[in-house]
């Protein structure tokens, strides 16, 4: 319920447009910080408030990462914030992904422009304790290649022999030499099999939207596609009913869903 101190021991500016940042952060309790992978946390600014943003670091890092998207009063304030300035941290919210239940299956993860930052976490686990799944493919899309996140972690990944990592933009640029195309396309053109997979997605809404079918027709069933409505978050606690897609609150009860579980709720997502 209450925001602990956390101080900005390092910034990074992650795309060419400056709307995202990431923040390192530094808790200034000892008390435990411990998440799963599509978690979130409050992040709060003394004087303008709090919004939720999803956690970017994997469990095993040592500082707590977050990248923030400048859309707000609260995220303003943060990108005009400097290293070693402190702010408020409250969390971890919300469920995560399953990622003990995944052991022995193979993971596709799709991602869609600032979305990636949950996924990032959850790669990152999984790549922490590769022995226990099978084969790992990450299909990561954005407008242009200027605003693809975490770019120096993407050339290290891609030298992995253990990860299939396809980088896809919208459209030709000059001097860009992945795929192209939008993130559901490069899904059915590579084609990864639902047999003993599971899919995790995050993006925006319409990216969702015509990446479902695609899986679905891939043979990946409802029960093993999970969805995070990281955008609907508010309040982080479920108080506000802001987040709610039918009776389900996104910050109580998600923001990791199955699709299974969404068919059942009104298509509000």
């Amino acid at each position: 319920m209450y925001p602990v101190p956390a101080r900005i021991e390092k910034i990074r500016v992650e795309t060419e447009d400056g709307l995202i940042k990431s923040f390192y952060l530094r808790l200034l309790e000892e008390k435990p910080f411990v998440h799963k992978p599509g978690q979130f946390a409050m992040l709060s600014v003394l004087g303008k408030g709090e919004c939720p943003i999803g956690i970017a670091s994997s469990p095993k890092e040592e500082l707590l990462m977050f990248s923030v998207f400048r859309t707000g009063l609260v995220t303003d304030a943060l990108h005009r914030l400097s290293e070693g300035m402190v702010i408020g941290l409250r969390g971890p919210m919300g469920n995560g992904y399953p990622v003990e239940s995944f052991c022995g299956k193979n993971i596709v993860l799709i991602a869609g422009g600032f979305a990636v930052t949950t996924l990032r976490a959850t790669l990152l686990y999984l790549l922490e304790n590769r022995k226990d799944f099978g084969q790992i493919t990450m299909i990561y899309g954005a407008r242009s290649p200027g605003l693809l996140l975490y770019r120096d972690e993407l050339k290290a990944w891609q030298k992995r022999k253990d990860l299939n990592l396809y980088l896809t933009v919208d459209r030709e640029v000059a001097g860009w030499d992945g795929l192209v195309g939008f993130v559901p396309q490069i899904t059915e053109k590579i084609a990864p099999s639902g047999k003993e997979s599971v899919a995790l997605v995050c993006g925006p809404p319409i990216m969702i939207k015509f990446t479902l079918p695609i899986l679905e027709k891939l043979g990946f069933s409802p029960q093993d596609i999970y969805l995070s409505l990281e955008n609907k978050m508010r309040c982080g606690l479920g108080l506000c009913r802001h987040c709610n897609v039918g009776p389900a609150l996104v910050c109580k009860d998600g923001p990791v869903f199955t699709l299974a579980q969404l068919k059942r709720l009104p298509q509000e997502y």
